[in-house]
């Protein structure tokens, strides 16, 4: 007897993946950019810490906010699409069989087989063959707004949360230095993480959360030494 062993795929981990990383990633490039920016205007470091902290719970909330929204959108679009199938099925069986076979006649199989296949697929759930085969949606891709809102939203704390705990510890005259170096580390980890639960080259993910992250904390960082220096 044959032994079917399931294949393992990361792509049921794509949803709750891209809104972890990018909360993650913003977090910690959030926070530590407000942190440099706020520094180098040579503030104290109580009014560094209280920015960062205003910073990272707003900007939690913003990515949840955002996040929720935009894949509500996007369910919404989904539930829209299906219904829309659902009565176009109600009104014209006989053409939805004709589109489906149509379908995998295109991926390749025989007229005749393609066919058999849509009969027997629309007989045991049609509204879920059309919806898979004709518009693309799957159960594992399906938007999943609370989800993405959590995962959003909790990431970001997070990763704010590790320049936060640098600064907080860290003197005021190598404040500067240290965040902005341990949070190159922080973006480099996290470009590793997510390339290894994805599936996905681990070394340009790093780099290229490490250039982007570099970037964007000398760009906070020279406007608020300017704005320091105007002051």
């Amino acid at each position: 007897m044959t032994i079917s062993i399931p294949e393992r795929h990361t792509s049921d981990k794509i949803g709750w993946l891209r809104a972890a990383v990018l909360g993650a990633n913003d977090g910690i490039l959030s926070t530590s950019s407000l942190l440099l920016g706020v520094a180098s205007a040579h503030g104290t470091h109580a009014s560094v810490m209280i920015a960062a902290v205003a910073g990272l719970a707003a900007g939690a909330m913003a990515m949840a906010a955002g996040e929720y929204l935009s894949v509500h959108s996007q369910a919404d679009t989904e539930h829209a699409e299906i219904e829309r199938e659902r009565a176009e099925l109600l009104a014209n069986d006989s053409g939805e069989h004709d589109e489906l076979a149509a379908i995998y006649v295109q991926r390749g199989l025989t007229p005749a087989l393609a066919r058999q296949v849509a009969d027997q697929l629309m007989a045991h759930d049609a509204i879920g063959a059309h919806t898979r085969d004709e518009l693309g949606i799957t159960e594992t891709l399906r938007a999943r707004p609370v989800q993405a809102a959590v995962a959003s939203a909790a990431s970001f704390a997070v990763g704010g949360g590790l320049p936060l705990l640098v600064a907080a510890v860290t003197p005021d005259q190598q404040l500067a230095i240290a965040v902005a170096a341990s949070s190159l580390v922080f973006l480099a980890l996290l470009g590793v993480l997510a390339a290894r639960t994805g599936g996905a080259a681990i070394v340009p993910a790093a780099l290229r959360v490490m250039f982007w992250g570099a970037l964007a904390m000398a760009v906070t960082a020279g406007v608020g030494a300017l704005f320091g220096t105007v002051v």
